[in-house]
């Protein structure tokens, strides 16, 4: 299982950009940590934070609207992380991959269709067709679901704390690669079977030793 944002494209910056812009545009006040605390959410959940906690005049649906297309329009070229591309194709050779993202459906496709990608997810689920954002479960829950994949069997890929929280409480090993610009915690890494320094570190073997030592372990996190 992937995350989408910050872990295989640099878009979180683009995120905070289009909706600092935004909260400024529409009579709000943007705060030093918005950012950071909007990393997971739910669509219609940033889009009341933005209302609500920053001050941004429209609806939520509207703030919504406008700031997926916005994002939408930046990534229909996206800026790929080094070693994005082929992690995936040397996983997919090896294992069925999920997407589980936190982005809109409209932002998720048009990342998937320019980059070629679509055609190796056998699922693809945002956190907008569940309940609950990350660090909640819900998004990874429903993609294993999907898949009809045991969670003692699956490895996810994150960038961020709420990302690395959220497979976690589906009792998913988790394959870390810190977010540079928006770290997670230590609390959170800490929950990660395994931490790597970039996409050039996964293959299959680490993927395959995470899950073996995720299940001789009960699931208990090691950093590398």
């Amino acid at each position: 299982m992937f995350d989408l944002d910050g872990t295989l494209i640099e878009s979180e910056q683009i995120w905070r950009d289009v909706r600092h812009e935004f909260v400024v545009a529409n009579g709000g006040r943007w705060k030093p940590d918005a950012a950071a605390a909007m990393i997971g959410m739910r669509t219609d959940e940033w889009a009341r934070y933005m209302h609500d906690e920053l001050g941004a005049a429209p609806a939520p649906s509207e703030i919504a609207k406008r700031v997926v297309e916005s994002v939408a329009g930046r990534l229909k070229t996206p800026p790929v992380l080094p070693g994005a591309d082929a992690a995936l194709r040397r996983l997919a050779s090896e294992f069925t991959l999920g997407l589980a993202s936190s982005a809109a459906v409209e932002v998720a496709q048009t990342v998937l269709a320019a980059t070629g990608w679509d055609s190796l997810f056998a699922v693809v689920v945002s956190a907008d067709e569940v309940p609950r954002g990350k660090p909640e479960p819900d998004v990874y829950l429903l993609a294993l679901e999907l898949l009809d994949a045991d969670p003692s069997q699956t490895a996810a890929v994150e960038d961020s704390a709420n990302g690395i929280r959220s497979a976690y409480a589906a009792r998913i090993a988790v394959v870390a690669i810190p977010n540079r610009a928006f770290p997670p915690e230590a609390e959170a890494l800490s929950l990660a079977s395994r931490v790597v320094a970039n996409l050039d570190d996964l293959n299959a073997a680490l993927v395959r030793e995470v899950l073996r030592s995720s299940s001789s372990s009960g699931g208990s996190a090691t950093d590398a």
